[in-house]
């Protein structure tokens, strides 16, 4: 095998750069039993970023994640290199520095003609066209993506992303050599953002949405994607994570190298926070206070409301299945069959007859005014998705401008009788988990029409990289491809932007799933 001194030797790897995700890299390989070589053009970097780790391996020993005799056998396999000649013995180049187009290329110019011809040069470029990279070198081939998420020690993926020029057995061994270093490995072909970074834009482009649209505040919207949503983290928490610095200069490149695409235009929002240096964590406020003594950011809950006396509840949504028993169980109260001339409108969840005849529908991507409006029902509420009603600690709705006072009281106590905290967001199409699931499934839908990845990559690849709860082409699936669509299509009606555009890949998974398709087949 052409790179057998990589994979079977464990042959030396050279880190160039030896910043926060150099250093992490050069642990992730000393780990692995490799040689390693870390360079930084900075003098003394490189013997700091040592330093660094040891301290970082010696609070490990303390806690008694890592034995000390491991943690020394690690150090003394990381050797820091003041000259760039010093890395020619490598079997693999990883390149971490700076991200600059024509530093880059200068540094791989250099390198590929230092090395053995069998070694392979590796990227761990986060924006960057690998094919534009490569441009220039004498061999192009046996450069490839290989993309660590912060901090490398930590977490878990690792795309692995291939030039035009790339060879595959190039690929193939980087892919093998990240499963020895403990990682997962996803395969991806150069595109802007590769996987997780393409793919991820609507989490934080969403809910950037909705707090300019005044659906609520950046609390309450974390709040409904953490603990109806299942995510880890709220996206503008995530966001003061990341730096909007960071995080707006990665959407704003991938909306340029899609040459202006609107669904990944960046936020006006965001943009204001960046030109005001409020940049988040690091800087001590972003969307939230992050200064020393700042209070803690409360996200609105509607207050304490008193149940109905009366309720009926339909079993008539598979996704809302566990929704309506955990509010039989907790009221005791029997399911009612669904009868069109008591709930006056197909996929009714609750209706309360007392209350003006308040109903309440999981959404799909139209507004609650709208709904009312269409249907002539005044007291229509929406609920939004959440990832498990069973488990989840909040539920967020939504209600028609139309809406009774008393009908948006009892259902709120309703719901609060069953143990949820509930918020109540502005009436927006789609509410926050909804749209911004539809949006996830629909990027990642994108990513597998137009052949970066497969299906099961980008998957792996979201949960693995962002730590979402699921991956968005699974949750779509699990939704239903036909109610993704529908969310998509009412999003791009509300809006009028091509923004909510529905890709291809998912209308064809609709269309073999619809009653239509399955009747046909039959009599076929």
């Amino acid at each position: 095998m052409k790179y057998q001194r990589l994979l079977i030797e464990r042959g030396a790897v050279a880190v160039v750069g030896a910043g926060a995700m150099g250093s992490g890299i050069a642990q992730v390989a000393a780990a692995a039993g490799h040689e390693v070589i870390l360079h930084d053009s900075r003098p003394q970097a490189a013997a700091q970023a040592v330093a660094g780790a040891a301290k970082a391996l010696q609070r490990q020993v303390g806690t008694g994640k890592l034995a000390q005799e491991t943690a020394d056998s690690m150090l003394k396999r990381i050797k820091a290199a003041e000259s760039l000649n010093e890395c020619a013995p490598a079997a693999l180049v990883i390149e971490a520095i700076v991200e600059d187009l024509a530093a880059k290329r200068a540094l791989f110019s250099v390198i590929e003609d230092m090395v053995a011809e069998d070694a392979i040069l590796a990227t761990n470029t986060s924006s960057f066209s690998i094919t534009r990279i490569a441009v220039g070198l004498r061999r192009p081939d046996r450069l490839v993506g290989m993309h660590f998420f912060n901090p490398a020690p930590v977490m878990q993926l690792v795309e692995v992303v291939s030039g035009l020029a790339t060879l595959p057995e190039a690929a193939s061994a980087i892919f093998h050599v990240a499963q020895a270093w403990g990682k997962v490995p996803v395969h991806a072909k150069s595109s802007p953002g590769f996987i997780v970074n393409r793919v991820a834009r609507p989490y934080y482009a969403e809910a950037l949405r909705l707090l300019t649209e005044g659906a609520a505040d950046a609390a309450t919207i974390d709040a409904v994607m953490r603990d109806a949503g299942g995510f880890r983290m709220g996206p503008f928490e995530l966001m003061d994570l990341i730096g909007h610095d960071v995080n707006y200069a990665v959407t704003e490149s991938v909306f340029e190298a899609f040459y202006g695409d609107r669904r990944f235009a960046p936020s006006l929002a965001q943009l204001e926070l960046v030109n005001a240096g409020f940049l988040g964590r690091k800087s001590g406020r972003g969307f939230y206070d992050h200064t020393a003594g700042a209070g803690v950011s409360t996200p609105r809950s509607a207050p304490p409301s008193r149940a109905p006396l009366q309720t009926q509840l339909f079993n008539t949504d598979s996704v809302c299945s566990s929704f309506v028993r955990r509010i039989a169980d907790a009221c005791g109260i029997a399911l009612t069959e669904p009868n069109s001339q008591v709930t006056g409108a197909p996929g009714c969840l609750i209706a309360l007859p007392e209350e003006d005849m308040a109903m309440l529908y999981l959404s799909d991507g139209r507004t609650a005014t709208e709904r009312a409006h269409e249907t002539g029902q005044p007291s229509t509420i929406l609920l939004d998705l959440a990832l498990d009603y069973a488990e989840c600690k909040r539920v967020a709705v939504s209600w028609a401008d139309q809406c009774s006072p008393r009908a948006r009281e009892a259902m709120v106590g309703l719901l609060q009788s069953a143990g949820w905290t509930v918020t109540v967001l502005d009436d927006v199409p789609g509410l926050a988990v909804l749209r911004t699931v539809a949006m996830l499934a629909n990027e990642a839908a994108d990513t597998v029409y137009q052949g970066i990845c497969e299906p099961d990559a980008v998957d792996l690849a979201m949960r693995k990289g962002v730590n979402y709860p699921r991956g968005p082409l699974a949750w779509a699936a699990e939704i239903g491809h036909t109610r993704v669509c529908r969310v998509l299509e009412n999003l791009q009606r509300s809006y009028g932007e091509e923004r909510y555009r529905t890709s291809p890949w998912l209308r064809r998974k609709a269309m073999r799933s619809s009653p239509r398709s399955s009747e046909l087949a039959a009599t076929n």
